[in-house]
C-alpha cells in the first residue's frame, strides 16, 4: 500500500520498534487510517502499540465511537485505552470554550495514559489538510512567525514523551483511498459539517472559496508558508537560546533580565525572549496580547537608567524596572 510505504519513509519503524507507541484514534478516518498503517509497517520487537481513545461525551454517537474503536483495537490484536470526559449538564460555554476545553482533555488523557503505560510516542493522524487549516486559521485570527509554522512534526508532550504526527505532509484524500482499498470502515462525525465550528468554516466555505477564486493550489501554498515560518522560527528559538544564557537569571516565581545585554538587539527578539522566560516559568499567556509584549520590550530596551514604579501585568506578573535590569515575579495571591 503506498500509504504503508510512505509512512515508513516519513517515520521508520526502526525508529519506534523498541518503545511503546500510543496511537490516538477517534474512529474517524484520518485517525483508522494511521492505526491500520502503523499496525501494518511495525516490526516486531519489545515496544507495543496501544490504541487511545477519548470518549468526549459531546454527541449522541460518542458511546459508537468508543465501542467500534474498541473493536477496531480487537480486531487487530491490539490493548486499547479509554478516557471519558465529563461535560456538566447545561453547559452553556461557548463554542470556542467547548472546542478548547475537549482538545485540553484530550491531551490531558493522552499525556496520562501514556505516562501509565511507559510510552514514548504519542502518535497522531494530523494530516497537511489540518495544517494548511491551522495556518490559515492562525491569520484569521492574528498571529507571529511562530504561528505561521502552524503544527510541528513533533513536540515534547511531557517528560520522556514526545507527541508524533508522522502524517502532517500526507493529504487528506490519500488516507480515505487507503481506507477504501483496505476495505476498512470508520465513523463520521455529522459535527464536522457544522458551520459553528470557526475550524468547519474555514474548511468548507472559506478554503474552497480561496481555491476557487483566487489560488487553486492554495493548500499547498499554506504549507509551503508554513515550511518557511518554521524554518525561521528554528533560526529565532536559536538566537532566543543563546540570549536566555547571556541575559536572565531564573529564580522561584521571578525572572531577571539584564538589561546592558540587550542593548542593540531586535526588538522582535526582545518579545521572543520574553515569551519564552514566561514560557518556562509557567506563567499564564493568555491576556498577555501583542501590547503588553510589545510594552515590556520597550521597558527592557528604553535607554534611560532610571528606576520606575512597579506595575502588574496580566495574570499577577509585577514588573520593575531598574537601572540595569527588569524584573518580573508571580505574586503569591494570583498563582492557582
Amino acid at each position: 500500500m503506498n500509504l504503508e510505504k510512505r509512512l515508513a519513509t516519513l517515520w521508520p519503524p526502526e525508529a519506534w520498534h523498541d518503545v511503546t507507541v500510543l496511537a490516538a484514534v477517534s474512529g474517524g478516518a484520518d485517525s483508522v487510517a494511521l492505526l491500520r498503517a502503523l499496525h501494518a509497517v511495525r516490526i516486531p520487537g519489545v515496544g507495543r502499540l496501544v490504541v487511545a481513545h477519548f470518549n468526549h461525551a459531546l454527541r449522541d454517537e460518542a458511546a459508537g465511537d468508543e465501542a467500534f474503536v474498541r473493536q477496531l483495537a480487537v480486531g487487530l490484536g491490539l490493548e486499547c485505552v479509554v478516557g471519558r470526559a465529563e461535560r456538566p449538564p447545561g453547559d452553556a460555554r461557548p463554542v470556542s470554550g467547548i472546542e478548547e476545553a475537549a482538545r485540553r482533555a484530550r491531551y490531558d488523557f493522552l499525556r496520562a495514559a501514556a505516562t501509565d503505560l511507559g510510552a514514548r510516542y504519542v502518535a497522531t493522524a494530523h494530516t497537511a489538510d489540518d495544517q494548511a487549516e491551522t495556518v490559515l486559521h492562525r491569520i484569521v485570527r492574528g498571529t507571529g512567525i511562530a504561528g505561521l509554522a502552524g503544527m510541528r512534526r513533533a513536540r515534547p508532550l511531557s517528560e520522556g514523551v514526545t507527541l508524533i504526527r508522522p502524517l502532517l505532509s500526507v493529504r487528506r484524500a490519500e488516507l480515505t483511498a487507503y481506507l477504501r482499498d483496505l476495505g476498512q470502515s470508520f465513523r463520521e462525525d455529522a459535527t464536522n459539517s457544522e458551520r459553528r465550528f470557526t475550524r468547519n468554516r474555514l474548511r468548507h466555505e472559506l478554503l474552497p472559496h480561496l481555491a476557487g477564486q483566487y489560488n487553486a493550489n492554495v493548500v499547498d501554498a499554506l504549507l509551503q508558508l508554513a515550511q518557511l515560518a518554521g524554518e525561521a522560527q528554528d533560526l529565532i528559538d536559536t538566537l532566543v537560546a543563546d540570549l536566555l544564557r547571556r541575559a536572565v537569571r531564573f529564580q522561584t516565581d521571578r525572572v531577571v533580565l539584564d538589561r546592558p545585554s540587550l542593548v542593540g538587539e531586535p526588538r522582535y527578539l526582545v518579545r521572543e525572549l520574553l515569551v519564552a522566560a514566561w514560557r518556562r516559568q509557567g506563567w499564564p499567556e493568555q491576556a498577555m496580547g501583542f501590547a503588553e509584549w510589545n510594552g515590556l520590550a520597550d521597558a527592557l530596551l528604553a535607554p534611560e537608567t532610571k528606576s520606575t514604579p512597579p506595575r502588574m501585568l496580566p495574570g499577577g506578573i509585577r514588573v520593575e524596572c531598574q537601572p540595569a535590569a527588569v524584573a518580573l515575579e508571580r505574586m503569591g495571591s494570583c498563582r492557582p
